[in-house]
């Protein structure tokens, strides 16, 4: 598999300091990819290219915000400078917000009176709304017309974006990010589709509960125990148990080998430990 190893080729990732795609990165640099780690926080991204320091390679940081044009089309030059094009770009900048999760699992009559003290709907702070949609929807739209521009005058180049459980079912509280995540999974299948004839494969992963510092405190209590969510979450997977981020290796190792995933585009692939074949009864 050519294509499995990276001999020389570069790869961006976005999100790069994140409990997902920190792993990611660390498994690009030790298959001898380039690896690019941008995002906003230089400390979570030092983290990062530390990790990969540790194995005995080396990577870039580039700080941008990957909603900001300008700044991903600036990142992109500084790295054409020093690796050449892009060969694969990892899609994995975006998140929720606290502010924009419901207090509730459903409507609740008080929020609609004046100093409502919890969370809901018609009380949420639409600017945070406004926020998680576009980190995640535009965050992965502005990276793939900047890098896949490239790539479309090589005739060659691989996208994976991170899609989520929200893709397939509004989950409950996240009214913004199950909106981004399903929006991510049509991006894919259109953005595939569009630039197929530019040699580009543009597919998703979809991971299902992997815990990260922001959803720990809504899936487990300060001792460690799961939560009533958390619970009724690990009920709901046939395997029982959270996911690990390396678990999501195998897959974005596949969708990005020119070889084996040669006739594959356009795809999201859940990783969830059986989340989505188990109607919960």
């Amino acid at each position: 598999m050519n294509g499995y190893m990276g001999e020389g080729k570069t790869v961006v990732v976005t999100g790069a300091g994140g409990t997902l795609c920190a792993p990611v990165a660390v498994d690009f640099a030790s298959r001898g990819y380039n690896v690019v780690l941008i995002g906003r926080t230089r400390e979570k991204l030092q983290r990062t290219a530390d990790m990969i320091a540790a194995g005995g390679h080396g990577s870039m940081i580039v700080l941008a915000d990957v909603r900001d044009e300008a700044a991903v089309r600036d990142a992109s030059e500084r790295i054409r400078d020093r690796f050449g094009a892009c060969d694969v770009l990892i899609n994995g900048a975006g998140g929720n917000q606290s502010a924009a999760v419901t207090g509730t699992d459903e409507f609740d009559a008080r929020e609609l009176e004046d100093g409502y003290p919890g969370r809901g709907f018609f009380s949420m702070d639409m600017s945070v709304f406004r926020d998680v949609v576009e980190t995640n929807i535009m965050g992965t739209v502005i990276p793939t017309r900047i890098f896949a521009r490239d790539m479309a005058h090589r005739g060659r180049g691989c996208i994976v974006n991170f899609a989520s459980m929200n893709t397939y079912r509004p989950l409950s509280r996240v009214p913004a990010y199950a909106l981004a995540k399903a929006g991510v999974s049509n991006w894919t299948q259109w953005a595939a589709a569009y630039l197929a004839p530019a040699g580009i494969r543009i597919n998703a992963v979809a991971p299902g509960f992997f815990v990260n510092e922001r959803s720990r405190k809504m899936l487990t209590t300060p001792s460690g125990e799961l939560t009533p969510r958390g619970e009724h979450i690990i009920h709901n997977t046939p395997m029982h148990r959270f996911g690990e981020a390396e678990e999501l290796l195998g897959c974005i190792r596949w969708l990005t080998d020119d070889d084996a995933a040669a006739f594959v585009t356009g795809i999201t692939v859940p990783v969830d430990g059986g989340f989505l074949s188990s109607a919960g009864l």
